[in-house]
Formats: structure tokens, C-alpha cells, sequence
């Protein structure tokens, strides 16, 4: 009986130490190549599901368009007075073309204000055709010198411009607005329907006019906008004193 129990110990040891038939061995590495593709398959679904980012159902209704332009009125944040009317326009009135639209005639209303000021300023400290322009007559049919509309108001003087020249100043606004109407990006747009400038969101008052090739920042697109809300109110203001004396309670330069 001990006889037979020591030759199974030393059989069972002795198989433990045995070679490996190849068959077997390609097999075990088979198995484990298996097991370690599944297990680094498994982390990758983890890894996407944890990072993949979940979509967001879109909004709907009407959306809040910020309004550019804001100022820093002595508070930590800038501030934009008429927000509410703002938002009103872009969400209750009409959309965010909408506000594109009313955004862009600001902007033009800005720069024309900007222009009558510095011409309104020009007349009231002299710097009148009639001391820079060879020419005598504003209209020799008319017999209108550059001196007798220099010896008027601003306003007086425009209302003695005749006919034909408000014909040339509406030409010359005219080819702009055109301009903006029929192209898009700097080129005539062709083979559409409606013209850009009256599709929604069309008028932006870029013409894409940059001679200098001066770097459009947020900086400068505000301090324009700033300057023309500056020139609508200073024009306004000094169109006011010169028809009613003393109407504007402010000291001004003439």
C-alpha cells in the first residue's frame, strides 16, 4: 500500500515538470490573447460612454441676443440701457435678423451724425469753402457764393442748398446703398432670387471698405458705436440751441 502511494506522488510530481506539447501552448496563448482583447475592449465602451458627450435637446421659442455695445458706467459690469427694449426687439417684435437689421441702422446713423458734427463744427469756426475752395460759387445759376452761406447758421445754410445738390448727395448715398444691397462679402452676388441686402439678416452696414487694412476689433467696433450715439445726441443738442437760443443749457465752443 506505501509502495503504491509514493509511485503516484512521484507520477504526479514528475507531471508537473513535463514538457508542454505545442498544441497546448498555442492554445493557453490563443486563450489569453482572447481574454485581454475582450477585457481592454470592455475598458474602451467604459472610457467612450464616460466621455462621450451627451446631446443637449435644441431650444426652442424665442432665444436671448446679447447686445453689443454695453458701457462701464462706474459698475463691475458694463452696462447697456434700452437692454429690455433690446430684447423685446429680437424676441417679442421680431427675431434676431431682426436685431441685425436695427443694429446696422444704428451704425449708419452713427456715422452720418459723426459727419454733420465735424461739418457743423467745420461752419461755426470757420473752415468754410469759401476760405479753402477756389471756386466762389456754390451755384453760379443761382447765384449762391460760398460767403453768404459762410455768413448764415449751419441750418439756415443748408436750407439755401439747391435742389440739384441734395440730387448729388442722394446719388452718392444711393450708389452705397446699392452697393450693400447686391453684394456679399466683397462680390456681387449672382444667381439669387432676393438681393442680400434683403434677405433676413442681410444689412449689417459692413461694406467691407478698409483701405488701411486696420484690425477690426471688438475695441473699435464699440468705440465706434459709442462715438456715433455721442455725435447723434451732440448734433441734435446743437441743431436745437442754434434754432431756439439758450434751448440747451450747455456752454458750447461758438
Amino acid at each position: 500500500m506505501k509502495l503504491a502511494l509514493l509511485s503516484s506522488l512521484f507520477i504526479t510530481s514528475a507531471s508537473a515538470f513535463a514538457p508542454v506539447s505545442p498544441s497546448a501552448s498555442c492554445a493557453t496563448a490563443r486563450y489569453m490573447a482572447e481574454e485581454a482583447a475582450a477585457v481592454a475592449e470592455e475598458t474602451a465602451e467604459e472610457v467612450a460612454a464616460v466621455e462621450e458627450p451627451v446631446e443637449e435637446p435644441a431650444p426652442t421659442g424665442p432665444q436671448k441676443v446679447p447686445c453689443f455695445g454695453a458701457s462701464p458706467f462706474y459698475t463691475k459690469e458694463p452696462v447697456f440701457f434700452g437692454e429690455t427694449y433690446w430684447d423685446k426687439i429680437t424676441m417679442e417684435w421680431g427675431t434676431a435678423d431682426t436685431g441685425t437689421f436695427v443694429r446696422a441702422a444704428e451704425l449708419k446713423h452713427g456715422r452720418s451724425a459723426m459727419l454733420a458734427t465735424v461739418g457743423f463744427a467745420f461752419h461755426k469756426l470757420g473752415f468754410t469753402f469759401n476760405n479753402i475752395s477756389p471756386h466762389e460759387y456754390l451755384s453760379v445759376t443761382q447765384d449762391i457764393k460760398f460767403a453768404d452761406l459762410q455768413a448764415m447758421t449751419p441750418m439756415e445754410a443748408v436750407l439755401k442748398v439747391p435742389i440739384e445738390g441734395y440730387a448729388q448727395v442722394f446719388g452718392l448715398i444711393a450708389i452705397f446703398e446699392i452697393y450693400e444691397l447686391t453684394h456679399r462679402n466683397g462680390k456681387i452676388a449672382e444667381g439669387e432670387r432676393v438681393a442680400p441686402g434683403l434677405q433676413a439678416g442681410g444689412l449689417t452696414g459692413d461694406l467691407g471698405w478698409n483701405p488701411l487694412n486696420v484690425k477690426i476689433t471688438d475695441d473699435r467696433r464699440l468705440k465706434e458705436l459709442q462715438n456715433g450715439r455721442a455725435a447723434m445726441v451732440a448734433i441734435c443738442a446743437w441743431l436745437a440751441n442754434d434754432a431756439i437760443a439758450g434751448s440747451v443749457p450747455v456752454p458750447l465752443p461758438w
